[in-house]
């Protein structure tokens, strides 16, 4: 049986539930990118109809890296828009609600990752340098500044990037 993710399309309008993984080792976050898009993005995915976003993150996770990584603890609540100019969303007017984990490190950067997009494109994981994020194109666009900082408990963010991504 194929799960299905937390999401829906109607007309132009795109909608998606997501959760997005925040793994860093030796100053460096991991980002994914793939055949088709000019652009990085953060370790995750859908969630699933009647899925737990923490197993979903766990999940994503594994699958994407082939490492098991143990969340830490839910880090940002994410209302994400933008109007679609990449190789899956062109034309539509996206809506994502994601919600990051912080996941703990395990003390190297090895991986087994053999991942595929749903779209049966394969997926590269990179580790960036932190300090180096603003000469990426990555998203969440949030995330070098999140980065460079305390966190106290929970942060609610909402990025606004219609009418901005050219990637």
């Amino acid at each position: 049986m194929q799960e299905l993710d937390c999401g829906f399309t109607r007309g132009e309008d795109w909608f998606r539930y997501r959760v997005g993984a925040i793994i860093v080792e030796d100053g460096c976050v991991l980002f994914a990118t793939n055949e088709k898009e000019k652009y990085y993005y953060s370790v995750g995915g859908g969630v699933h109809v009647g899925e737990k976003a923490e197993d979903a993150v766990v999940r994503e996770v594994l699958e994407e890296t082939g490492v098991p990584y143990a969340i830490d603890r839910l880090a940002i609540v994410h209302e994400n828009f933008w109007d679609g100019h990449g190789a899956y969303d062109t034309g539509l007017r996206c809506h994502e609600l994601a919600l990051y984990f912080l996941m703990r490190p395990r003390g190297t950067k090895e991986l087994h990752s053999d991942s595929y997009t749903r779209f049966t494109d394969r997926e590269t994981m990179h580790w960036l340098p932190i300090a180096d994020l603003d000469k990426y194109t990555v998203y969440p666009s949030f995330m070098k500044e999140y980065l460079s900082r305390e966190h106290p408990g929970v942060e609610h963010i909402v990025t606004d990037e219609r009418g901005a991504r050219t990637a």
